[in-house]
């Protein structure tokens, strides 16, 4: 499925799919709403991950809290169906916009997992983030029911 990287020009402007995984075997993903185009959440994939991706139109990321591949969706049952699935120009990031129905993205119950922003007219060095979405689209105790938080500190 994924071809050896041989030339520049094969990965700027070929029709080869190479991807360049890093050090660790991972690629960036950035995952968006197919709807709203509202970025969902940031992850990463290993190659296993991607074609796994690929060939059931789902998104399956590699956690690195976990150290595993998890299927997004699979627990809370708001699966992400891959609507489309973009390379950028040097093959080392990957955009996937998804449908989650009327589900959420982000763990923590939010609807997207970028539901904070760090205003811009803070002077100080005491920035104070803002919630952008005012409630939680699910209570991540129920629907995780005790699994760990992926969280690390």
């Amino acid at each position: 499925m994924f071809k050896k990287r041989i030339s520049v020009e094969q990965v700027e402007e070929g029709k080869e799919l190479c991807p360049k995984f890093d050090q660790n075997g991972l690629i960036p993903v950035i995952t968006t709403d197919h709807k709203s185009g509202e970025i969902l959440m940031h992850g990463y994939m290993n190659e296993k991950a991607f074609k796994k991706t690929i060939e059931t139109k789902e998104a399956h990321y590699f956690s690195r809290s976990r150290n595993a591949i998890w299927h997004k969706g699979k627990t809370s049952g708001w699966v992400q169906k891959v609507k489309f699935i973009r390379i950028d120009d040097d093959q080392d990031s990957v955009w996937i916009s998804v449908d989650i129905g009327d589900g959420a993205s982000c763990h923590v119950g939010y609807y997207s997992c970028f539901y904070r922003s760090i205003p811009l007219e803070n002077k100080t060095d005491d920035i104070e983030l803002k919630f952008e979405e005012n409630e939680k689209t699910f209570d991540p105790e129920i629907v995780y029911k005790g699994q760990p938080n992926p969280t690390k500190l």
